[in-house]
């Protein structure tokens, strides 16, 4: 899947995993990221952010014409300059209890930042529960292998291109998020740091070398390896 230039949202999935916690303009990431799942992903109707922890209120991928099918939606800001009708961004506290009203299946995924944490959950919305089930499946194999679906006779629908590319982008993040804890273990083991200051002090090695904070991640791993290995000769 991730074969040459990365697919928008997988890209963006990954970018946040590698990105520091305190770097502004976190939320208008996580507003473009729901709308490009909203738009990209075949089976889901609606995709929402809530943050961690939550306050009941989501934001919200819809467009206009769904919106106005549903009561008590938010007012939606006005249309662009040009008229067009498009994808909106809306808040809209109690969406998933509005959601499990209207009858919509949920797929949630995790949203990591730099230091591990899980910051948000992307919500997935849709009505086709079959065709929401491949994409559940998918992942719940990118968190563990060995919930992967065994291939059988029957037939299951196929994943579209968007949700392929969630679930590629999840599994990356995954792995990112797991360098980099594995990067903070190790500084953290380092007598003049120490678990609790791990995390600062690999940001501001990230910051002083002008790296990302993954490129930072893999210095400390390659250093580790690199003495163990000196050590051993």
């Amino acid at each position: 899947m991730r074969i040459g230039t990365p697919q928008p949202l997988a890209a963006s999935i990954v970018a946040l995993a590698e990105t520091p916690d305190d770097v502004p303009g976190i939320d208008q990431r996580l507003e473009a990221l729901a709308q490009l799942a909203a738009d990209r992903i075949g089976a889901a109707e609606y995709a929402a952010v809530s943050t961690r922890p939550g306050n009941g209120c989501s934001m919200v991928a819809a467009s206009n014409e769904l919106v106005d099918a549903v009561d008590d939606c938010p007012s939606l800001p006005p249309l662009d300059d040009d008229g067009r009708d498009s994808s909106t961004m809306i808040t809209w506290p109690g969406f998933r209890e509005a959601a499990a009203g209207m009858g919509l299946q949920v797929v949630s995924v995790p949203l990591f930042t730099g230091s591990g944490a899980a910051i948000a959950t992307l919500d997935l919305y849709g009505r086709d529960a079959d065709a929401m089930a491949p994409l559940t499946a998918g992942i719940g194999a990118a968190y563990d292998a060995d919930l992967a679906p065994e291939n059988d006779h029957e037939e299951s629908p196929e994943l579209d291109a968007g949700s392929e590319e969630l679930i590629a982008g999840f599994a990356e993040a995954l792995s990112v998020r797991a360098t980099i804890q594995l990067a903070l273990d190790l500084v953290g083991e380092r007598p003049d740091v120490g678990a609790r200051h791990a995390y600062p002090e690999l940001r501001l090695h990230a910051a002083d070398r002008g790296v990302s904070l993954l490129t930072a991640a893999n210095n400390v791993i390659s250093e580790k390896l690199a003495g163990h290995f000196k050590s051993h000769e």
